[in-house]
This record gives structure tokens, C-alpha cells and sequence, in this order.
């Protein structure tokens, strides 16, 4: 990856530090054991997928954001996520950086101990160890960000993610990014309405990409997501899901705000221009 100066470089810089970090207490060779050693991963896709009829929903437990900043303290993961599971959400997913969006990896042990639905594992990932990392702490899902990664470094992780069972979550946000997801064959693509360089949000340029994914994968709407009326916007643009956190943590009653995104009827995605029914 070349680095330009923007937020998400900074980001990068900053989870390399504290790899390096963890990487010292739990050596190369030893993470891979764990890793091979974990249970089989849940299968996320098709908790997504579901029947096809509403809108699939990972729920996410986040305390922070770059662009926000606090947004709860959430001292009981497991609790929250336990919360999301019992009101219907298809996933969870879990922050686990820590200088930004205040995760932990002990937040997605807690969150795996807890509940029996798929857990994604949402962090900046840029090396192989993170991915091994992600499958020992008990992951079902792993995020490549193609905005982080060239095209060698996004194909050698996501074959190492389907290697281990694990599906990813390749998250787009401009046209030659999710072409770049099509090329790889990615089973699910996140289409991101936030700008992770300079972390402006764009709706609209979100719903014009998602009309873009073909049939086949599964299309995630990414951020943006404050209301039921936003998650309909994804809806109608073709998501087959969504991935929230903001307006869930922020909610003051998650299990109602769960309910009423998972409600939201499923479109499809429209055919291109030209082609048969």
C-alpha cells in the first residue's frame, strides 16, 4: 500500500505498532496452532442470506469512532451482543482496534463466549497474523478493507480467511475498489457510504455502487445508517444487509432498533440495463 497522509494510513500506521506489540507475547507459530486448533466457523453468508425476504443485519458493538469520536462505553460486550443475537440480528461484529474505535480482542472473546451467531472480526487488517489472530479468538468472519491492500496482499489474505473456514467481508467504497472485489470472487462485498481517506459520508454514491454488485454475492450497506428510513435506502439501492453500529449503541434501546432494521423488506438488486429477467 502507498501511503498518501490519509486517515485511514494513519489508522494503518498505528494497528502495525500495536501488532508488533502482541506479536511478541503470542509468537508467529503459536497463533497459527490456536488458529488450527479453534472450533469449526459459523456459516455467515447464509445467516445473511436468510430466507431472501428482509434485510440481513450485522450488529455492531462499537465504543468509538474517528469521525465521532465516544459513543458509549459499553463495559459489557457480551451483554450488548447478546442483546443484538436475541432480537434477530444475523451477525455480530466486533471492533477490536484499540486507538480509534477503543476495541479489544478481549471484546470478541467475550462477544464468541456469549452468543451462537456469526462474529466478524472489524479491524484494519494488512497481515496474515491478524487473520490467524481473528480465527484463534473464535471469528467467523474476517474485513479486508481493498482501500488498505493491493491486489497481491487482498488475495493472499482472503484465500488464507476461506482457508480457515472464515468468510470476509470486502469492503468497497469507490467503482475500481469493488471491481477489484468482483476480480477476487469475494462472496460478500461491504459497499461502504464513508470515505475511510477523509471519512466523509456519501449516501447516494453508496446506493450507486451497490447497484453496481451483481447477482450472486451478497451486498452490505456500510455506515450512514441512522434510522429505519436510511435502512430502507440501502434496501432500495439492492443491499441484502446492512452493518450498523452508530445508531445501535446510541439507541438507548438496541433490541427495538435491531427489530425494526431487520424488518425492512428486501428489493434485490435491479437487472443491468439490457438484461432478461
Amino acid at each position: 500500500m502507498t501511503t498518501t497522509g490519509t486517515v485511514l494510513d494513519e489508522i494503518i500506521v498505528g494497528v502495525r505498532e500495536d501488532l508488533s506489540a502482541r506479536r511478541t507475547t503470542v509468537p508467529d507459530a503459536e497463533i497459527a496452532r490456536l488458529a488450527q486448533a479453534a472450533p469449526p466457523a459459523l456459516d455467515a453468508a447464509a445467516r445473511l442470506r436468510g430466507d431472501g425476504t428482509t434485510m440481513g443485519l450485522i450488529a455492531e458493538v462499537k465504543r468509538s469512532s474517528p469521525s465521532k469520536g465516544a459513543l458509549a462505553e459499553i463495559p459489557e460486550p457480551a451483554e450488548l451482543a447478546s442483546i443484538y443475537a436475541e432480537s434477530g440480528a444475523s451477525a455480530i461484529s466486533v471492533l477490536t482496534e484499540q486507538r480509534r474505535f477503543r476495541g479489544t480482542l478481549a471484546d470478541l472473546d467475550a462477544v464468541r463466549a456469549r452468543v451462537d451467531i456469526p462474529v466478524l472480526r472489524k479491524d484494519f487488517v494488512v497481515e496474515p497474523y491478524q487473520v490467524l489472530e481473528a480465527r484463534a479468538h473464535g471469528a467467523d468472519m474476517v474485513l479486508l478493507i481493498v482501500a488498505a491492500l493491493d491486489d497481491a496482499q487482498l488475495r493472499d489474505l482472503y484465500d488464507l480467511v476461506g482457508g480457515l473456514g472464515m468468510q470476509a467481508l470486502v469492503e468497497t467504497h469507490t467503482a475500481p475498489e469493488l471491481e477489484r472485489a468482483l476480480a477476487l470472487g469475494a462472496d460478500i462485498i461491504g459497499v461502504n457510504a464513508r470515505n475511510l481517506k477523509d471519512l466523509t459520508v456519501d449516501l447516494d454514491r453508496a446506493a450507486d455502487l451497490l447497484g453496481r454488485v451483481p447477482a450472486g454475492p451478497l451486498a452490505i450497506g456500510e455506515s450512514a445508517v441512522l434510522s429505519v428510513a436510511d435502512v430502507e435506502a440501502y434496501a432500495a439501492a439492492g443491499a441484502d444487509g446492512v452493518l450498523v453500529g452508530e445508531a445501535l449503541v446510541t439507541s438507548g434501546d438496541p433490541a427495538t432498533a435491531v427489530g425494526s432494521y431487520r424488518r425492512v423488506a428486501r428489493r434485490g438488486r435491479p437487472l443491468p440495463e439490457g438484461a432478461q429477467a
